[in-house]
């Protein structure tokens, strides 16, 4: 297993993978949200290759805090290729990213997962995260 840099060549297949976590969208709108975030710093996005073939990504995002010493990474989309789920692929992407976070400085990582996503909190569970409740959000009219 390899990870690299996920760049706009990674978009039909980072596309597919969204989809199979519900989050079905064009290969252009997903080719272009690639190439904005990847000018940004604070933002990782990155794919797993076996065999030259990518079967997972995980996009990142460093947020600096104010008021406290360590800063934190905030997971916003991971996902596996469904046939490659149980063969370790989170697991290895999930202790190379607890040591980028730590080389970047932050001392905790966060994420937002859906409820009707069991395994993937038991996955989380499994890898050392708490459930820690109280999550609100303000929809923005466009």
């Amino acid at each position: 297993m390899h990870i690299r840099k996920m760049n706009v060549d990674d978009a039909v297949v980072v596309t597919e993978l969204l989809t199979q976590l519900g989050y079905p969208e064009t290969v252009d709108f997903i080719g272009a949200k690639i190439a904005k975030m990847s000018r940004h710093t604070q933002e990782k996005l990155l794919v797993v290759e076996v065999d030259d073939v990518v079967v997972a990504f995980i996009a990142l995002h460093l947020i600096p805090q104010l008021a406290m010493r360590g800063d934190f990474m905030r997971i916003s989309y991971f996902a596996v290729e469904e046939e490659r789920r149980n063969e370790g692929v989170g697991k290895m992407v999930e202790d190379y990213i607890a040591a980028l976070a730590r080389q970047m400085g932050c001392d905790r990582i966060e994420l937002h997962c859906h409820s009707r996503r069991e395994n993937a909190h038991a996955f989380y569970v499994k890898q050392g995260y708490e459930e820690v409740p109280k999550y609100f959000v303000k929809h923005l009219a466009k």
